[in-house]
């Protein structure tokens, strides 16, 4: 009985040991990061590979899931608040939620779905093909040609995706309540820019930097660190896609409480 617990408390001990350790390393890894993205030479070329393939090429599936979501958010308060004013009451409920939250979440989701994947894979294979050892053994620092571009351009992307998905959720709202709904569109556009602040505008914003930030660190740590050859590249992909997920929704909350809380 006594080695029974023994090995149990044990386990316990060591599963502890090694997730503070782990974060240990990414704080590491953190830190090395970013001191890279302002360091010369900044491979310019690389920041617009990525910036087109973080931006552009995300740019649709950004612009379905906001624009569907505007749209339900729409439906679904008409049907809750039909005692109500219903061009202003609806027309603020959707700018409110999509600018401060559906927004730049929705979009931080997708983005992780889509890009946090491919990040940790291209690096994990090039970890585990000894691509990235080679790199180093040619003079190049893999940390300063890797990492730094896809942590800036996800800094500059994200934010902008945020915004034009906004844009996009908004139209899916005033689609729905203008040619479903029957709403005056005069009365529901002016009851939108009448409730357009711009705390909560700069509050999606900063929630999109911090996702972007999230995601391409948490991609490139996993995927820089992989081991087992493809075992190793799967599970990198997987851990950068849901912990970067858990990432976001739990800082969207810590953001949302400095600055209403």
């Amino acid at each position: 009985m006594l080695n029974f617990f023994l090995k149990f408390f044990g386990s316990i001990g060591k599963k502890f040991i090694n997730f503070v350790a782990g974060i240990g390393h990414f704080f590491i890894f953190f830190s090395s990061a970013i001191t890279w993205m302002f360091k010369s030479p900044w491979y310019f070329k690389k920041i617009s590979q990525q910036i087109l393939d973080i931006g552009y090429f995300s740019l649709p599936v950004v612009g379905l899931t906001t624009f569907f979501s505007g749209m339900v958010l729409a439906l679904q308060t008409y049907n809750g608040f039909t005692e109500f004013n219903s061009e202003t009451t609806v027309a603020r409920v959707v700018l409110t939620s999509i600018t401060r939250e559906l927004g730049p979440v929705l979009t931080g989701l997708m983005v992780a779905g889509r890009i946090g994947a491919k990040m940790a894979a291209e690096i994990a294979t090039m970890r585990v093909t000894e691509q990235i050892d080679a790199l180093g053994t040619l003079g190049t620092r893999p940390m300063q040609y890797l990492i730094a571009p896809k942590i800036i351009a996800s800094l500059i992307c994200i934010p902008l995706l945020v915004l034009i998905g906004n844009t996009i959720g908004i139209l899916g709202g005033y689609v729905i309540a203008v040619y479903k709904l029957n709403f005056n569109a005069s009365l529901y556009l002016i009851a939108t820019i009448e409730y357009l602040h711009l705390i909560d505008v700069i509050q999606g914003t900063v929630k999109a930097a911090v996702f972007g930030l999230i995601i391409s660190m948490i991609s490139c740590y996993f995927g820089y660190n992989a081991t087992k050859g493809a075992e190793g590249v799967g599970f990198a992909t997987t851990a950068s896609v849901v912990i970067s997920s858990v990432l976001i929704l739990t800082s969207t909350y810590i953001i949302t409480a400095l600055f209403f809380g």
